[in-house]
């Protein structure tokens, strides 16, 4: 254990920033999930609402630095050729 005022403090604001960074990732993972169970049973009303959130997600992430800005596009890209082969 740290016997440093500051480093007390690192190890304080580090398990709540943990804390939140896992929370937001597994919203995120949540959401993909979420939409991809819509797409396997054809449910296209609702997978472009799923769709959204999941994007809205992924790019709230990206923001954050959870996830690289590339991959948050390249996983919006998958999922949204997943909507438009549903609808297709």
């Amino acid at each position: 254990m740290p016997n440093i005022k500051s480093a007390i403090k690192r190890v304080k604001t580090t398990e709540a920033r943990r804390a939140q960074n896992i929370q937001v990732k597994s919203a995120m993972r949540t959401a993909v999930k979420n939409f991809e169970a819509l797409v396997a049973n054809n449910d296209l009303d609702n997978a472009k609402a799923a769709y959204a959130v999941a994007s809205k997600k992924l790019d709230k992430a990206a923001q954050k630095g959870l996830i690289h800005k590339n991959a948050a596009n390249r996983q919006k890209s998958r999922l949204a050729k997943k909507l438009n082969g549903l609808s297709a």
